[in-house]
């Protein structure tokens, strides 16, 4: 790496390692940003993703940062998700492919992203499978935390040397943390586990009317307690510094 090069890098550690957050305003921006449900005006490859654009590039950074095998998706919605990380497969395969001047066919690549839900409607299935990415894309129908999920999961796990996990399925906290509990032994060293939609610990408790998680209940309490209880994971702090404002602050929880 040149000087020129290192010297980027160093400035842009220092600026976020730096970057002030000014709370009000962030505070102010997301309630705006989430009464006008500003993270549905947004597609991945022709599917929609619910999701901050600032989250779509934490997650791009972070998948071709550690390079998994496997990545692990509790929660499919309209399944953009799923299609951004079977992207971001795709490219790594590309990029082995062009470092040992192989050639490369999608359909036959081992790297793969289960997508989990227990309601995958027909007509979000039928998009799924008809994108050019399907090859790298499983659909599970089931609750993510039923024995035959986790028990399917450690049937296949050896394949795979590196994996990373999403959790952004049921958002109440007795849900996320047993996610946690039950996704954590298979994130491999270096890699990350995300529980999505942390956010809703610093949102008026308006939006949450109707719903099983507040203020009080939700997947940053349940990270909270997680990761108060074990040593493994750490909460990744810069990566809210870097992105400023996300649906998942302090959910990015990297395995040391």
């Amino acid at each position: 790496m040149t000087d020129d090069i290192k010297e980027f890098y160093q400035d842009r550690k220092n600026r976020i390692n730096n970057f002030s957050h000014d709370e009000d305003l962030k505070r102010n921006l997301l309630h705006y940003l989430t009464e006008n449900d500003y993270e549905y005006n947004f597609d991945y490859l022709g599917l929609p993703i619910i999701q901050f654009p600032q989250d779509m590039t934490a997650v791009q950074e972070m998948i071709w940062e550690v390079k998994p095998d496997l990545i692990i998706e509790t929660g499919v919605a309209r399944g953009g998700s799923l299609i951004q990380s079977a992207s971001m497969l795709a490219m790594i395969d590309m990029k082995e492919a062009y470092d040992s001047n192989a050639s490369m066919d999608p359909r036959n690549s081992s790297r793969k992203v289960m997508g989990i839900d227990i309601d995958i409607r027909d007509h979000n299935r039928k998009k799924i499978e008809a994108h050019h990415l399907s090859g790298y894309i499983e659909l599970i129908q089931d609750s993510s935390i039923s024995n035959q999920v986790i028990d399917y999961i450690q049937s296949q796990i050896s394949s795979f040397k590196s994996v990373m996990v999403f959790l952004d399925s049921d958002h109440s906290h007795d849900h996320v943390l047993e996610e946690l509990k039950l996704y954590s032994q298979f994130v491999t060293r270096g890699s990350y586990i995300v529980a999505f939609d942390s956010v809703i610990d610093d949102l008026d408790e308006k939006f949450n009317k109707g719903k099983s998680w507040d203020k009080s209940q939700n997947p940053k309490t349940a990270v909270l307690e997680f990761v108060k209880n074990q040593e493994t994971f750490c909460i990744d702090s810069s990566i809210d510094s870097k992105i400023f404002f996300s649906v998942a602050p302090s959910g990015y929880l990297k395995k040391l």
